[in-house]
């Protein structure tokens, strides 16, 4: 299996720190992996955000609860932790 670097938290600075901050869940005050996996690269954590936003909440024949059950079904495949 993969494994990509990651920049923790505690040792992030400047543009990423930043990034951190702002996308830093509500609701346990972490960063999911899945943004993390940016850290190398903040710039691309921007980019993955935009495209998420789009593909979950942006105009679609799909309902944001079908589209949620495809992410599921996809990291069940692959299997990934969603």
């Amino acid at each position: 299996m993969a494994w990509i670097n990651m920049i923790p938290e505690e040792e992030a600075d400047g543009e990423l720190a930043d990034l951190y901050k702002k996308y830093r869940s509500r609701e346990s005050g972490m960063i999911d992996h899945i943004l993390k996996i940016h850290s190398l690269d903040p710039p691309t954590m921007e980019t993955h955000i935009q495209m998420y936003r789009g593909l979950m909440f942006g105009p679609s024949e799909l309902s944001r609860k079908e589209r949620e059950m495809i992410a599921v079904v996809v990291s069940v495949e692959n299997s990934c932790h969603y």
